[in-house]
């Protein structure tokens, strides 16, 4: 092969990746992201959610956050007021099962991974939440008419205890908000 045939395979394999990468987040993937900001208004991560295919895939990201275990959940309204944050409301559970992803009666929908931050303040997670019956073809759930918070907790989640796990106060909140 030439040189100019490898830099052309080169640069279609550049423009498919970029193409993809970009696909997982585009508003008609139903994308959204949020900033996450801790009750100073600093912002200590990110969340992005978008619709592949039967689940949302969700991933988190945190920097210069407390060390530890964290409960995280999503919060049936797209409000941020700080320090509580209380104006997110309770967990998104369009089922209305009972909270926990070890409780026989749960999960709420909004019940996620605990987070672990290293000692450095760094954390992530990754994980998938099966979409709703009877939400449209494309549609991310998360990007409803009040929209949805990212919260994370001062502690970790038990993963049984009705309504929050023991989660502790609400140290961190994002909105999700479509991908433009």
């Amino acid at each position: 092969m030439t040189r100019f045939t490898l830099s052309l395979i080169a640069t279609a394999g550049l423009a498919l990746s970029a193409a993809a990468v970009a696909g997982e987040g585009a508003a008609g993937a139903g994308g959204a992201e949020a900033s996450l900001r801790n009750a100073q208004g600093q912002v200590v991560g990110e969340a992005r959610a978008y619709r592949a295919g039967g689940v949302v895939r969700v991933r988190l990201t945190v920097r210069g956050f407390v060390p530890g275990t964290h409960g995280v959940h999503l919060h049936e309204t797209g409000r941020c007021d700080a320090p509580a944050f209380a104006g997110a409301g309770p967990h998104w559970n369009p089922a209305g099962t009972a909270h926990g992803r070890l409780n026989p009666h749960g999960p709420h929908a909004g019940d996620l991974p605990n987070l672990q931050v290293q000692t450095n303040g760094a954390g992530r997670i990754e994980f998938d939440i099966p979409v709703p019956a009877g939400t449209a073809a494309d549609a991310n759930p998360l990007l409803d008419a009040d929209g949805t918070a990212v919260v994370i907790h001062a502690a970790a989640d038990d993963e049984r205890t009705d309504p929050a796990g023991n989660s502790g106060a609400r140290i961190a909140c994002g909105v999700l908000a479509p991908v433009r």
